[in-house]
């Protein structure tokens, strides 16, 4: 079996437990919070992992480390690439630094510049692209010609998900007993990990899904029973805007409870309560699993939750309550 093969093919628990030896000595071991009154607004008991401040800013460090890290040194020489919006971008670029690789990542003109800047910093050589999936993969065929770098996809590999996974892996450990766990979804790495993590070592948490309204393919797949992409779909969840793909679908038909959807104002709402009540910095992807229990409160009424909060990479020139939506979202005080 070849090397390309064995990125798509699911990986298992043990393959967490490889990957958390792996990348511990790397990352951070994020800190579980709680709000007494974000629990009272959702009318639950709401536990937070905050991912936010992990290293890079976002869970995307654990996938992109486990991948590059576990490879041998003639690929690590060659360089890796990539096509993200920013998050895995940064990560990559994190991870390749540690193997004084090189890293190449296609990202969309419109991505944020603070998340650009990050992965310049990191070391990343940057190639632009249009905003649409199919140009991120069109431009990524044509850097992976150039240079015959390893392609770590932000989530459709093995050893992403499994990474990955090791953010659920945690969360067991730090949160005992919780009757939900909610996590974002674009094109399910995290998910997929967290499906793998709960349901070995709490497999009566229900997991949930949750993703804005106007990237909604996950929740449509799963109501048609096979995969449904968008190209090129408008939200101000950056982070969410990519299809689920073959190897993340097999996760997220099988193991997920549901798929939860939010508006835009909903996204706005639940990251501006999350920095007014938690003095915690989110960005609106990460936003998308507080706004979908806060919107589903009969489902989750008195319920002990875990929500991932995925990543704190906002660009503090866009707040999105100040330049993209009305300057007073509504009060959910």
């Amino acid at each position: 079996m070849c090397k390309s093969d064995r990125k798509l093919i699911p990986p298992t628990f043990d393959d967490v437990l490889t990957a958390y030896a792996r990348v511990c000595p790397y990352i951070h071991r994020t800190p579980v919070f709680s709000s007494r009154f974000v629990s009272s607004v959702a009318g639950a008991k709401l536990i937070f992992k905050c991912e936010n401040l992990q290293i890079t800013g976002a869970f995307k460090a654990r996938g992109a480390l486990n991948a590059v890290l576990g490879l041998e040194n003639s690929a690590a020489k060659k360089g890796v690439a990539t096509h993200s919006s920013g998050n895995h971008a940064l990560a990559l670029a994190y991870a390749a630094s540690l193997r004084k690789a090189p890293c190449h990542v296609v990202m969309p003109r419109n991505a944020l510049l603070s998340k650009k800047h990050a992965a310049l910093d990191y070391g990343g050589k940057i190639v632009e692209c249009e905003s649409s999936a199919s140009a991120r993969e069109r431009m990524l065929v044509k850097v992976l010609a150039e240079y015959g770098a390893e392609f770590i996809h932000p989530f459709n590999d093995a050893r992403v998900i499994a990474g990955q996974g090791t953010c659920g892996l945690e969360f067991c450990s730090q949160a005992a007993d919780l009757d939900a766990v909610v996590a974002p979804i674009g094109g399910g790495g995290l998910v997929s990990g967290v499906c793998i993590a709960f349901s070995e070592l709490a497999p009566a948490t229900k997991i949930y899904a949750a993703e804005p309204k106007n990237a909604d393919d996950a929740f449509r797949s799963i109501r048609a029973g096979r995969i449904i992409s968008d190209d090129s779909p408008q939200t101000i969840a950056d982070g969410l805007r990519v299809p689920i793909t073959e190897l993340t679908w097999k996760f997220v038909h099988s193991k997920l409870t549901d798929v939860l959807t939010v508006s835009e104002q909903s996204i706005v709402d639940a990251m501006k309560i999350v920095w007014q009540r938690m003095k915690i910095v989110i960005e609106p992807s990460s936003a998308v699993a507080l706004a979908a229990v806060l919107a589903n409160s009969k489902l989750f009424a008195r319920k002990r939750v875990g929500i991932i909060l995925t990543g704190g990479n906002v660009d503090l020139e866009r707040l999105p309550w100040q330049r993209h939506f009305p300057a007073s979202p509504r009060d959910l005080q």
